[in-house]
């Protein structure tokens, strides 16, 4: 399914409100928008397999211009609008990318970028333009609204960061299908899981750049329901959107749970919640007593799962499931899991911890990167994301660490080996390691510990030119917010780093584990 089926069906319906501007696209509208920017990417050569990139706030347009590049079948990369210019031009370069669109909210990186694209054939901004690129709206609006012929269903690789300290963009192993057979996972699974329909109201508080609100978001397209996408989460913004709109269906991350649970008693009743039928949360743990009171103050009407964006699996609780088992991130319902021992060996025993591993949930690669899409690999075939994990008597999971190191901070996976690489670099720094420590709001933060060399003190001056220099280089969420020095870092003489010992100290006293 896809949004001209509804276009046909239910041509005025809302298909997408923008929560704040009140901006609406109908299903008629939006099919017709995706129609024309599908011909203008073939216009411009652009063929079915291609490569889109795109670096966008969240706007009326954004899912028009994802649907378009599905239906021209190409494969389009969403990029964070938070990233720096560098980091846009390696994932541009590296997914090859033959058209790049963004918009006047990232004017001056786009200027930077246009001599950083030597394969980027057709670059657009939206809401202006600048030298180098055509107005995105005049370039869609040159082009007919009619259907392309023989049309195949595209598909999104979206990128994660790697150890290495680049990011790595995620193939799904699939073909190019007609686009009325193309099955969407996202759209099959809300109504089977979440109960969606075509009278739900779907609201998405979170960047549309993220794996799990594009995925879902279309995903309510292919189910013909109306989606409201909030320009910007605030959690009072957040409340007025349930009640304005009576919003059945909602995802959100753990941290969010905690900016409204810190509302004003006189806030939180002020508006209607009763229209929730689900709300859904993922990308991070949710302390227990945080999820014990949203589900007090909403209603059993919370669900919960696990899985990445390389789609290999998915582990799923409700409401019920998880008051049942606390703590538990839910049992897979589309996959087989594995806890495998540091012998590469199925553990013994129920309740002994391991890497957990996918079985039968779904493939994937790493684009460009043979030796890490083999690292995620079991002899077996399974693969995994590289958490640890245990399961109870039951067959329900537990996260009980995450990826090598990776912080989870508000949602956002961020990976300490990227600043790490930044500050090495820098002439005072002698050695450094970045972790994530404790924080009330986020779950965590980064902290670089840093070991200054010889004849150099450390001091605020010191840290805030450390944490200033990080920034020069890459997106603020992934430099430290507070910097530590120590005469010396653990390692052992082999160079390897203990920064388990690290995180052992700033986490004492707190619950470091997800349980």
């Amino acid at each position: 399914m896809y949004p001209g089926i509804f276009a046909a069906s239910t041509p005025d319906k809302p298909a997408l409100i923008m929560a704040t501007s009140g901006q609406t696209l109908t299903y008629a509208e939006l099919d017709a928008e995706a129609n024309r920017v599908s011909q203008l990417f073939r216009s411009a050569g652009l063929q079915p397999g291609d490569h889109v990139a795109l670096c966008l706030e969240n706007n009326i347009e954004y899912l028009a211009l994802c649907w378009g590049a599905h239906y021209a079948g190409l494969v389009y990369t969403a990029m964070s609008s938070r990233l720096t210019t560098d980091e846009m031009s390696y994932i541009i370069e590296n997914c090859e990318a033959r058209a790049f669109i963004t918009s006047d909210y990232k004017r001056e990186q786009a200027a930077e970028l246009s001599d950083q694209m030597p394969n980027v054939e057709l670059r657009l901004m939206m809401n202006g333009t600048i030298e180098g690129y055509e107005s995105y709206e005049n370039a869609v609006a040159a082009q007919p609204a009619e259907p392309l012929e023989g049309r195949v269903a595209g598909y999104d690789m979206l990128y994660s960061s790697g150890t290495t300290g680049r990011p790595k963009g995620i193939v799904p192993t699939t073909e190019l299908v007609p686009l009325d057979e193309a099955a969407h996972s996202v759209g099959g699974m809300l109504p089977l899981l979440f109960g969606l329909t075509a009278e739900s109201v779907y609201l998405s508080p979170a960047p549309l750049y993220h794996a799990a609100p594009l995925r879902f978001c279309m995903g309510v397209h292919t189910n013909g329901a109306t989606l409201v996408v909030m320009e910007r989460f605030d959690p009072e913004e957040y409340l007025a959107a349930i009640d304005t709109y009576k919003a059945t269906h909602s995802q959100v991350v753990p941290t969010m749970f905690v900016r409204l649970l810190k509302l004003d008693e006189a806030v939180r009743t002020k508006y209607d919640v009763s229209s929730l039928e689900m709300v859904v949360h993922a990308a991070a743990p949710c302390p227990v007593a945080v999820k014990e009171q949203i589900i007090e103050w909403f209603g059993p009407v919370i669900h919960e799962y696990y899985a990445g964006t390389e789609g290999n699996g998915f582990v799923y609780c409700n409401s019920e499931m998880w008051l049942a088992h606390k703590g538990t991130v839910g049992m897979p319902i589309n996959c087989t899991l594995h806890i495998v021992g540091e012998d590469g060996e199925e553990v013994d025993n129920v309740g002994d911890e391991g890497t957990i591993y996918f079985e039968g949930g779904g493939t994937f690669e790493y684009h460009g990167d043979e030796e890490k899409t083999a690292g995620s690999r079991h002899p077996k075939g399974w693969s995994t994301l590289g958490d640890v994990g245990k399961l109870d008597e039951d067959g329900f999971l537990y996260l009980t660490d995450r990826k090598a190191y990776m912080i989870i901070s508000g949602g956002v996976n961020i990976y300490p080996q990227e600043a790490e690489n930044v500050l090495t670099m820098h002439p005072d720094v002698f050695d450094v390691a970045v972790i994530g420590v404790p924080n009330e709001d986020f779950g965590e933060e980064v902290k670089a510990v840093v070991q200054l060399r010889d004849g150099v003190e450390g001091d605020d001056t010191v840290a805030r030119n450390l944490i200033a220099y990080c920034k020069e280089h890459l997106a603020d969420v992934k430099c430290p917010r507070s910097i530590d020095f120590r005469d010396e870092l653990p390692r052992h003489p082999t160079g390897k780093l203990y920064k388990r010992l690290l995180k052992d100290e700033y986490w004492a006293g707190h619950d470091s584990r997800i349980i």
